[in-house]
């Protein structure tokens, strides 16, 4: 079976010939093959590390893998959803590598990650690695191997410290975490030596081209998709949005120069493409894009987009997608209240949500989804009935048009002007209430877990304390119950689960990224908190 999976493969890249010195590397994501491979960051970071003499690289999967090296001296992990960190323990043993770093000796590989669950906020799985990438890894990881390879041969220690030399490698190891008492808030995190950057800048890829896939396969996710990022970041800056706000500036590839080039490339494999990124249509030149995938040469593509903005979501966007094979848009309004949406920052009203419903319809598409949240800071009941209002006035004025609201629990994240605020312990209870009042609309609710919204903020908002914890729950088992049980279990060594997860936390604590700087000042978050705090009480 691996072998068929991996033989069905259509690269777009020139893997290299391994030199005699190569360094035996192994490539994993924790997760299945067709998950992994359906990640556009894991199979860039792969060709990048493929296309080295210097490397021998292997990939692993949870379900599959090449032909791995018997001395493995690097050994990488994509990390893209919180709840796969369970898989990389697992992973780690088959291999026979302990899976805390401080048990590692000489004879283990050096295990690093990246992707954005790491880049967000690595903390609480600070004590599972080597070695951490923040930020995008175009530059950043041929850096890092180059700055390997000029310690391969050296103890551990020592090229820790070289490492940390390289702009955006972290390693948690030369950082010391104090905190005001066992159950308390972070006192200080500080290097343990000298020479260590006290603050780890995320890097940032300045280039004018973006990724685009690498290999092209029918065992993805997302079967024979070719896919082509079209931005990256997004200028909107939605107070809540990490996509936003960790990945500044906004930046748009030259149609003519990069993305028809890549498109093309990707055409001589496929017919299957995905425009991706956080706000595609945003891009200055996208009227050109579309304008040149509307000519007759491309009838037989069927083309996909992960989300446009609503206000451009027109008529003609929506024919070429319906004759591209798409039947349905998917936008995010995060709520019908306009008082709400300014609290966030989303620059939206709801003349511009009903035309987009309508244009959406007049292209021939046959549903759209919008896409919210519950619990937002500063929400109140009459934010919830006006987002049932809203839908349920468009689903009269658009007759025929399936209606989609997905759903999720509002989730601080790290480096966000919301990064201080926690969840609404209410928030399971208004999600019941949409419920109850969208789907005898005949609109189709889709709320998502709010346990896993739980889950999910402890490990965006945690410290390394977590650890433990995760090591207890990964025998537990991911349900909220086994980190509850978890959390009884570590009384006095850790802070309650409330702490991390339901607290509002001031904005003078030491958070457990303050070491790692992301694109903003927090001058500037602080200023964006304030603005939204400002307008709670105009309800």
């Amino acid at each position: 079976m691996t072998a068929s999976i991996f033989s069905a493969e259509h690269l777009l890249f020139r893997p290299a010939t391994p030199a005699s010195d190569a360094v035996p590397t192994i490539f994993a994501f924790p997760n299945e093959y067709s998950v992994g491979i359906t990640s556009l960051g894991y199979q860039v970071v792969w060709a990048i590390l493929a296309s080295r003499s210097d490397l021998q690289v292997s990939r692993l999967f949870t379900d599959c893998q090449e032909p791995l090296p018997q001395q493995v001296e690097l050994f990488g992990f994509s990390l893209s959803w919180e709840l796969d960190y369970a898989n990389i323990f697992a992973l780690l043993e088959a291999q026979g590598i302990p899976i805390r770093s401080a048990e590692r000796s000489t004879e283990h590989p050096l295990v690093f990650g990246g992707g954005p669950v790491l880049t967000a906020n690595p903390e609480p799985f600070a004590d599972f690695f080597d070695v951490i990438l923040l930020g995008d890894g175009e530059d950043l990881l041929v850096n890092f191997i180059d700055a390997y390879q000029t310690v391969r041969d050296r103890d551990r220690y020592t090229q820790w410290l070289a490492l940390a030399q390289v702009p955006g490698v972290y390693v948690p190891s030369l950082y010391a975490v104090t905190y005001v008492s066992p159950e308390g808030p972070i006192e200080s995190i500080q290097p343990c030596t000298t020479g260590v950057p006290e603050r780890i800048q995320k890097q940032t890829y300045r280039g004018n081209t973006l990724s685009s896939s690498t290999v092209v396969t029918p065992h993805a996710a997302w079967e024979q998709i070719y896919m082509v990022e079209v931005v990256r970041s997004c200028p909107e800056m939605c107070r809540f949005c990490l996509a936003s706000y960790l990945t500044l500036p906004f930046r748009t590839p030259s149609v003519i120069g990069s993305l028809l080039p890549a498109i093309e490339r990707g055409l001589t494999v496929t017919n299957r493409i995905g425009l991706l990124g956080a706000s595609v249509t945003q891009h200055p030149e996208f009227d050109t894009l579309l304008d040149h995938l509307n000519q007759p040469q491309y009838d037989g593509v069927r083309l996909s987009i992960s989300s446009v903005r609503t206000n451009t979501l027109t008529p003609k966007l929506a024919t070429t997608l319906a004759k591209r094979d798409a039947r349905s848009i998917t936008i995010a309004i995060e709520s019908g209240s306009e008082r709400l949406r300014q609290i966030i920052n989303k620059k939206l009203e709801n003349d511009q949500i009903f035309q987009a419903a309508a244009n959406a319809k007049a292209g021939s598409l046959q549903g759209i989804k919008f896409y919210g949240m519950a619990g937002v800071p500063g929400e109140v009941e009459s934010d919830l009935e006006a987002t049932v209002s809203l839908l349920r006035d468009i689903k009269r004025s658009v007759p025929g048009l399936r209606l989609t609201y997905g759903c999720s629990t509002f989730v601080p994240k790290a480096q966000t002007p919301f990064q201080w605020f926690g969840v609404n312990p209410q928030a399971e209870k208004r999600l019941q209430f949409l419920q109850k009042h969208l789907r005898p609309q005949g609109i189709d609710f889709r709320p998502e877990s709010y346990n896993w919204s739980v889950i999910q903020a402890l490990l965006s908002r945690g410290d390394r304390r977590l650890s433990a914890l995760l090591e207890l729950t990964r025998d537990y088992g991911d349900s909220l119950g086994s980190y509850r049980r978890a959390f009884k279990q570590l009384k006095g060594k850790l802070p309650d689960l409330k702490f991390y997860v339901h607290a509002d936390w001031l904005q003078t604590q030491v958070l457990p990224w303050s070491h790692l700087q992301g694109p903003l000042p927090q001058a500037t978050l602080q200023k964006h908190w304030a603005d939204a705090t400002a307008q709670f009480q105009a309800a």
